[in-house]
């Protein structure tokens, strides 16, 4: 059954003020471009975070707690480096591209749901 005209109206507007009213929302819990994860760290958080299980487990056997409190250490730094977001990303968006090659002025990199809400906004307005 369709919707009455005054009723895609409604639903259209209800839309409008929840992208508008959610894009930060949205920006801030996830979305907002993760990009690849870092195949580096995870492998060596894994490595570290197996080599702190063997130090646990042998500082355990041996009743030696020094070895085992570092190993437990050791395995929680693994855990951390291998779950930990990379900042290179971040870091890369913001160098300049060499020669200056790009005739556009320097604009922050806009996330999926910003574009998405800026082309309905445009559809929204008839320019598209």
């Amino acid at each position: 059954m369709p919707l009455s005209e005054q009723e895609q109206r409604l639903l259209e507007e209800m839309e409008r003020n929840l992208y508008k009213n959610d894009a930060d929302f949205v920006a801030t819990v996830g979305g907002g471009g993760r990009g690849r994860p870092n195949y580096r760290a995870i492998v060596l958080g894994v490595l570290l975070a197996v080599a702190g299980a063997g130090a646990l487990i042998g500082g355990v056997a041996s009743q030696i707690t020094v070895v085992g409190v570092l190993g437990f250490a050791l395995m929680f730094v693994g855990v951390l480096v291998a779950i930990t977001p990379s900042k290179r990303r971040g870091a890369a968006a913001t160098a300049m591209p060499a020669g200056g090659a790009s005739a556009k002025p320097a604009k922050p990199q806009a996330g999926f749901m910003d574009r998405l809400n800026e082309r309905w906004d445009r559809r929204q307005e008839g320019r598209d």
